[in-house]
């Protein structure tokens, strides 16, 4: 069982954790991170709303702490990116599902 969140949304990857080990390495990390996941979850529509949604937390939480700062610059370009090819090749029920889970 994931972690659940305030909205009831239940977390059913480790994403979180894995770009929250990925900034303790810098910016190379985040993209090589965001890449990995994309290229082995590109099918998955449910995993990619999820990583879609931990982007653009984890841009908040960088900008909160650090406005000026690299991290959440490149969040916010994976984030708009991901987003973006979501919703141009999402069709049916998995564009549904990933505007209802995101909005």
């Amino acid at each position: 069982m994931g972690i659940v969140l305030e909205n009831g949304y239940e977390m059913m990857t480790t994403f979180w954790s894995d770009f929250s080990i990925a900034d303790a390495f810098g910016t190379d990390a985040i993209r090589d991170t965001y890449s990995k996941c994309v290229k082995e979850f590109r099918n998955d529509y449910k995993y990619l709303t999820e990583l879609v949604m931990v982007l653009n937390w984890k841009m908040f939480q960088w900008h909160r702490k650090d406005e000026n700062g690299e991290e959440w610059k490149i969040y916010l370009e994976l984030y708009e990116e991901l987003d973006s090819w979501c919703m141009d090749n999402l069709k049916g029920i998995e564009l549904q599902y990933f505007i209802k889970t995101t909005d």
